[in-house]
Formats: C-alpha cells, structure tokens, sequence
C-alpha cells in the first residue's frame, strides 16, 4: 500500500524552503516530507529524526534516489538540539514535525497500535525502548491509568475502564489488542457502543501517548528549538487531535 504524507503541499510551502538552507524532518517515516524537502536543496542540508529504526531502514534509499546532502539520525526527536550539536549544526532555516503514529505502523499488525487487528500489546515507536504497552496495562496503578485515559484519551469512562482493566489482570494478564478491546467495550454503556467511532480509539491513544512520551517530547523540541532557528527560519508542526494543538 502506498501511503501519502499529510498535508504534503501546505506544510512545504510554509517551511519556505531555500535551496542553502539547513532544513529538519523531526518525524521521517517513510520520507514523504524529507524527500521532498531534499529535491528543493542544493548547497543545503538535510536532517532527518525518527525513533522507529525501520522507517530510517525504509526511507534510505528513497532519499538516495533524490540526493546525498542528507543524514539521518536514528532519535527521538525530542533529542534534536543534542543531536544537532553534536554534528556541529548551530542553527536551522527549517524544522517539520508530522506527530502521532504513521500509516505504516498502524498498518503493521504486530506492532500492536491498531484495535483493528489482534496483536502484542506493544504500541513502541522505538522498539528498543523497556516501557510497552503492555508493561502500561498490566502494571500501572488504578489511578494511573485512570489519569491517563482522562488526560491522554479524554475518555468520558476513564474511570470504568480503569477498574475493569484492574479486574480482568487479576485472572491473567491482559495480553492483546483484541482482549483490551473486550475490557473497554465491556466498561461502555450501550448509547456509547452504538455511536460513531471505534469503541477503544480513545484508551488506545492514551496508552499510545503514555508509551512514547510523546506530549512532554513536543513540549521539550518546541521549547529547544524555537530559540534554535536562524533568523527567518520556520517551523511547520502537523497535529491530529487537541493535546497536540493546545501544546
């Protein structure tokens, strides 16, 4: 399956890309904004950011077939000013971020991201990291996970969830998606399970976020990197739900 990188067009034309500058791609995935990035450069320079080893494995030689002026930097982006200094970058003209999960790892069934297919709980964008998902489910406290699906997933039924989710790992362990997904289901009234959307959406995001710490590293690159660009510079950050705007 071909996948297509959001709002392509707009977030290019507002990064105003010059062909000399130093541009960042903070999320690369599969290189649709940093190839298109690198067909705009000339003397400049491109680098490219993601925690998932497999999507820099898989963008290599699409990037490749564009130019040579690029690196890529197997890293959270949230390590960005680190990692940039150490390669003895000072500044930036430009800096995308494309947040949340990408098209391939929601579609990669054993990734376990999807409520879609029965996977391992696991929901890493860097598969080398300890804290999984299910660490998160069978390990956290009731009040923890209550929080986190009030303030991660803005879920209405935190609380219910929560306490069945502390019943059923009683028994066993909670395991995969698809048993998550029972839990949740189990701890929604009917009104909800008959309304528009995916029953589980919500839990699945906040666990999602919780696993990748992904609204303190946006609070930390945003904070590093706004001071990091050069004068003119922009950076462009593409959101998909409220946490991420407010931010």
């Amino acid at each position: 399956m071909e996948h297509y990188s959001v709002l392509l067009h707009e977030s290019l034309s507002q990064l105003n890309i010059q062909e000399n500058g130093i541009y960042v791609d903070g999320t690369l995935g599969r290189a649709g904004h940093s190839s298109e990035i690198l067909k705009q450069l000339k003397s400049g320079h491109l680098y490219a950011f993601d925690k998932d080893q497999d999507a820099i494995d898989k963008s290599t030689a699409r990037l490749n077939a564009v130019g040579n002026n690029f690196t890529l930097i197997h890293s959270d982006f949230q390590n960005m000013r680190e990692e940039l200094m150490n390669r003895d970058v000072t500044g930036i003209d430009g800096l995308i971020l494309d947040l949340g999960v990408s098209s391939p790892q929601f579609d990669e069934a054993e990734r376990g991201f999807s409520y879609r297919f029965d996977a391992s709980l696991d929901m890493r964008m860097d598969t080398t990291q300890e804290l999984d998902a299910y660490q998160v489910v069978n390990t956290y406290s009731f009040e923890k996970l209550m929080k986190i699906f009030r303030d991660y997933g803005e879920e209405k039924f935190a609380k219910q969830i929560a306490r069945n989710i502390e019943k059923a790992r009683i028994n066993k362990p909670i395991e995969t998606t698809f048993e998550l997904v029972e839990i949740i289901k189990a701890s929604l009234p009917q009104k909800v399970l008959n309304s528009k959307g995916h029953p589980a959406k919500k839990v699945f995001q906040a666990i999602r976020i919780e696993v990748n710490n992904e609204l303190q590293g946006l609070k930390k690159v945003l904070d590093e990197m706004i001071p990091f660009l050069n004068v003119g510079g922009r950076i462009c950050v593409i959101t998909f739900h409220s946490l991420e705007d407010r931010i």
